[in-house]
């Protein structure tokens, strides 16, 4: 499913095409997917929110698959292996923060469905070092939101800075944060979910969330930490007013829309910290697919064909179904 303009989903800006099976170069394997998650970038993506795409584009960047084809001098995978292929694609590995752990923020990045083709598609390639080994507890299907959206939830949990047993608000209720909450319950916190889709926040309850509220809700306790999914920039004065003193909002999206005024004294006055979540490492891919397979993480997805990539966006955006979405090949 190619992208050749970028507009509303309403659209169908993705259209169907054959293209030539890719061919891995140095250090590169040959993908052949099986599923690809439907994430909110890509939404962002598509609807032309973000800047610089590389067009035409095959959007995607939560494949899973099996490796079909190793490039030359790949060296620790081998065909028939079940890989995943994540957001971050590349980085020149040398500047001052690939140099001390923090490669998320290189300059020089790459990533998947937006830089270079993703997943959208039967066949993708991927530099073998990110691409990640599935754990085999994991169906494609349930593996393909973790990629991503749990990647970001993991990376966004330990931005927080939230400790087992401590109360965590989650503002915004979808793919990320249904795994999100997942793990913060394994850690034994309280979690306080405001959402504005009803579907949402049933999700919510059955997942164990102590408290379920409207979008801009106050909770009924001072939280520790919270986490905003929502791609809403409204709400962070909310999240930061519910915040106790010496807490962190941690937003986790790649596009939020514009942050009201905030007030030093309502909102962060006392310590508390307003950051940002800035794609991820490979270490946190690692450590995420570890403690979802050591939980379990259980997602939920709703499945769709390749061609009907269109729809699920639209479904996306509108919020109509509950955790994630996957293309099936």
């Amino acid at each position: 499913m190619v992208l050749s303009r970028t507009g509303d989903v309403s659209g169908d800006q993705l259209e169907l095409c054959e293209r030539t099976v890719p061919v891995p170069g140095p250090g590169q394997v040959l993908v052949k997917i099986h599923v690809c998650g439907v994430c909110r970038t890509d939404l962002h993506v598509v609807e032309g929110e973000l800047p610089d795409v590389q067009l035409p584009l095959i959007p995607g960047h939560q494949a899973v698959g099996t490796v079909a084809r190793l490039g030359p001098d790949v060296k620790g995978l081998q065909a028939g292996e079940r890989v995943g292929i994540a957001w971050l694609q590349g980085t020149c590995g040398q500047c001052r923060f690939c140099a001390t752990g923090r490669e998320n923020l290189c300059l020089q990045a790459r990533f998947t469905g937006y830089h270079v083709d993703g997943g959208y598609a039967e066949y993708a390639v991927v530099p073998a070092r990110f691409a990640y080994p599935i754990p085999s507890i994991f169906s494609d299907d349930d593996a393909a939101p973790l990629l991503c959206a749990g990647i970001i939830g993991y990376r966004a949990l330990r931005l927080s800075g939230v400790q087992p047993g401590q109360r965590l608000g989650l503002y915004g209720f979808g793919a990320s944060a249904h795994i999100a909450i997942q793990i913060a319950r394994h850690w034994k916190c309280d979690v306080y979910v405001s959402s504005l889709k009803a579907e949402h926040q049933a999700l919510a309850r059955r997942l164990g969330a102590r408290w379920v509220g409207g979008a801009k809700d106050r909770p009924p306790d001072k939280l520790d930490a919270a986490i905003l999914f929502a791609p809403a920039g409204d709400l962070v004065p909310h999240a930061l007013e519910a915040l106790d003193r010496g807490g962190t909002l941690a937003v986790a999206g790649i596009h939020l829309s514009p942050i009201p005024s905030l007030d030093y004294g309502r909102h962060l006055f006392g310590e508390r910290v307003l950051r940002s979540v800035t794609a991820n490492t490979r270490e946190d891919a690692l450590e995420l697919l570890r403690e979802a397979a050591a939980i379990p993480i259980t997602p939920h997805t709703v499945r769709f064909p390749l061609e009907q990539a269109n729809q699920a966006l639209r479904a996306l955006k509108a919020g109509s179904f509950q955790g994630a979405a996957v293309l099936a090949m």
